[in-house]
């Protein structure tokens, strides 16, 4: 199940992705 969803694969979306799944949750891009 995902956790959250990122809207966008641009260098911010891509961060914001990477930061969440270091946080522990289960991205969509």
């Amino acid at each position: 199940m995902t956790s959250a969803i990122v809207v966008g694969s641009g260098p911010n979306g891509l961060a914001a992705a990477a930061r969440l799944a270091r946080a522990g949750l289960e991205v969509t891009v």
